[in-house]
């Protein structure tokens, strides 16, 4: 039993810095599911990083076409993919715009997990229009809401 006792002492340290060394080494990819800002204030991003970099999500925003001016529409993910801190996504049609995202995940300059900002998406944001023959580029810093709170959508 003394020999059990030992064996605890000695490989307790070694088990403490191993578990601190992994926690330390997360990359900013490994845990960025969430709600994230999106271009206006009250619209948001909302991912879900699942297995094997399958990314889902959507983006909730404002219609600004005549049929739509206000209204407040969601447009899913068709795809979405995390490679490492790599993250990509493309959305569906809605009302003839879709969005393609390529950049990356940051680590922001929040302190601690849940605070606004401890995630940034970084990257640009292609927004493709039936009425233009070229997309509209949008350098992005999206950053994470608070985890105990979710934005709340306007009221008509």
């Amino acid at each position: 039993m003394r020999t059990l006792g030992k064996l605890v002492v000695w490989m307790l340290p070694l088990t403490i810095a191993a578990w601190a060394q992994n926690s330390s080494s997360a990359k900013p990819g490994d845990d960025c599911s969430g709600m994230y800002s999106f271009l206006k204030d009250g619209e948001f991003l909302q991912i879900t990083v699942e297995d094997q970099g399958r990314v889902t999500g959507f983006i909730s925003r404002y219609g600004d076409s005549e049929s739509d001016q206000g209204a407040f529409l969601n447009q899913f993910f068709k795809e979405g993919r995390l490679n490492g801190d790599r993250l990509t996504f493309t959305t569906t049609t809605v009302h003839g715009v879709w969005y393609e995202f390529k950049g990356l995940v940051a680590r922001g300059q929040a302190k601690n997990a849940g605070d606004e900002g401890y995630y940034v998406l970084k990257g640009i944001l292609a927004e493709h229009r039936p009425d233009s023959q070229k997309s509209k580029e949008h350098e992005v810093e999206l950053k994470s809401f608070p985890q105990d709170r979710a934005p709340v959508p306007p009221k008509d």
